[in-house]
């Protein structure tokens, strides 16, 4: 029998959440009423006492968190292991049509002030998203994106399946994430200060974004040069994302604009594609390539064009121009029915639409006439194919995912009866089961990597991947992890593998491998569960070269 253990502060804690447990039978304003009691998954809770949540300003709510930790279970009667006050308001654009909305929110103190918090086993911070994933029946797909931006070995969103309780009415599956933000565990760029505004100083770090101009954004400036297509005179605005519009001063928006400008200038130029004065000069050639896969290979219709992201650090600290990190993939992976976004052919790059306002810079077109870009795309592609882009990692990243969220997502489409039913923008057939969304996502996938396989162009004379890169070759996921992570080794010749993972203060805490390995593609399974949150330091050594990982244990 599970023993609760009642203080009397929590008592007083959980009275101001009473009516969330006793409500969840009461008919819902939107939506089925669920009788919701546990979960596998955190449970968020919000009770916003009779406030209506709105698009802006934020109001301020009661937040509770219940997450005993992984493999334990959630009951909406366990006490909770988070509690205070955050101000929250509704996030996105054509998504707050929606009837479950998503949510972005501040945790704040009782004065109102915004406090930095660690969240289910995240970096501490006070900006978090409640990503409700309405029309992404498989809830898959932008963490799939997130995923594979980390396995890149690049910052990405970090992210947790939660189900969400507001003011006592059951909500569904949520993705609870962080917001892309300059920190030393998010964006990692130099703190721009107010008085940075000359020599080094100035020149970073900046975060810049493409996107629509609703919510947050506003601020900024267009570009000299229009889109590829532009018939109804549409052009490209840069957004200040970090410092914000309120915040960053003239000295520093003329840094950031004559800079971006440069790089474009340049890139449009004869001399582009010349190692030492051109595009290279100004931006980070892999960083390019691989915003460039991640975008292909979920052919999304909102690539390059909104929800796109780049940023500069300092000149002392390579200041160069890098995309990302990624961002808004809710409707990629054949979940738009516009604009080519149900086809697993053709480029997204190429934006077919050419009267829609937004549109793609001319950067990627360029780009695809550089031969030496192409052919390190190429290379990249194929070494990628071989790792975590094989269709093996992704089905079973997308399985695992399932897996957890089997229990919860028949809870979230009794809320939302919706599996079956046209949610804009689903491309038809539309699958009536949650089990027949998994497979329609991985079988196009498939699919869209054969035809990337077919159609990426180029020529890496390495035919793939030199031997002794290959030897090497290692990859685990998912990051961060919960409880299984895995791993993926690639071996030329029968070599000795071992493996630790250590805490950052490097004492040693597992040996999961040791032995020698057969040649090939192997795969281990390596139990977390039983380490404490926080963040520890993978060693794997394959033959005699050593690779090393940050995780992260949620």
């Amino acid at each position: 029998m599970r023993k609760l253990i009642f203080s009397l502060s929590f008592l007083l804690l959980v009275s101001s959440y009473l009516p969330l447990y006793g409500q969840n039978e009461a008919d819902s304003p939107d939506g089925n009423s669920v009788l919701f009691t546990s979960s596998n998954l955190p449970i968020v809770i919000i009770n916003t006492h009779g406030l209506v949540i709105q698009d802006d300003p934020k109001i301020k709510v009661d937040l509770g968190i219940i997450d005993n930790g992984p493999g334990e279970r959630n009951y909406m009667t366990d006490p909770l292991t988070y509690s205070g006050y955050c101000g929250i308001e509704l996030r996105g654009s054509s998504s707050q049509s929606f009837p479950k909305k998503s949510y972005g929110f501040e945790i704040w103190n009782s004065l109102m002030q915004t406090v930095d918090t660690s969240l289910l086993g995240m970096p501490s911070e006070s900006d978090w998203i409640l990503n409700a994933n309405y029309s992404d029946k498989t809830f898959c797909r932008n963490t799939l994106a997130y995923q594979t931006w980390m396995n890149m070995d690049h910052y990405a969103t970090r992210y947790k399946h939660v189900e969400l309780v507001l003011n006592g009415d059951y909500q569904g599956i949520y993705i609870f994430s962080e917001k892309i933000k300059r920190d030393k565990h998010r964006v990692d760029i130099s703190k721009l200060k107010s008085s940075d505004l000359t020599g080094d100083d100035v020149t970073g770090g900046y975060i810049i974004k493409i996107d629509k101009t609703t919510g947050s954004g506003g601020g900024g400036w267009t570009s000299d040069f229009p889109p590829l297509a532009h018939p109804s005179g549409q052009t490209i605005f840069f957004q200040y994302e970090y410092p914000s519009s309120d915040d960053i001063a003239y000295q520093q928006q003329q840094y950031i604009q004559k800079y971006v400008d440069t790089f474009e200038t340049v890139l449009a130029g004869v001399n582009f594609s010349d190692t030492l004065i051109g595009f290279r000069k100004y931006a980070s050639e892999n960083k390019f390539i691989d915003y460039l896969i991640v975008n292909e290979i979920s052919k999304n219709v909102d690539g390059y064009r909104l929800s796109t992201y780049f940023y500069k650090d300092r000149k002392s600290k390579g200041g160069k121009l890098k995309m990302g990190p990624v961002w808004d993939y809710d409707i990629a992976w054949h979940n738009a029915d516009y604009c080519g976004g149900d086809l697993y052919t053709g480029w997204a790059y190429q934006f077919p639409c050419m009267y829609d306002w937004w549109q793609v810079p001319f950067w990627w077109d360029r780009l695809m006439d550089d031969t030496l870009f192409k052919n390190r795309l190429k290379c990249r592609w194929l070494l990628l194919r071989q790792t975590f882009l094989s269709n093996g990692s992704i089905d079973n990243y997308i399985d695992s995912l399932a897996q957890t969220l089997n229990e919860a997502q028949a809870r979230n489409f009794t809320k939302w009866p919706i599996l079956g039913v046209y949610v804009w923008p689903n491309p038809y057939p539309i699958p009536a089961t949650y089990a027949g969304e998994i497979e329609s996502l991985k079988d196009w996938i498939a699919n869209r990597m054969s035809w990337l396989d077919a159609n990426m162009p180029g020529t890496c004379t390495t035919i793939g991947i030199p031997e002794e890169e290959a030897e090497g070759m290692f990859d685990c996921y998912p990051n961060p992890v919960s409880t299984i992570l895995y791993l993926e080794t690639n071996i030329v010749h029968p070599v000795k593998v071992t493996g630790t993972i250590s805490t950052i203060q490097g004492q040693e805490v597992m040996r999961f491998t040791d032995g020698m390995r057969d040649s090939g593609v192997s795969y281990d399974q390596v139990n977390m569960q039983n380490l404490k949150p926080g963040m520890y330091i993978l060693r794997m050594t394959i033959g005699n070269r050593t690779h090393t990982r940050k995780i992260v244990k949620m």
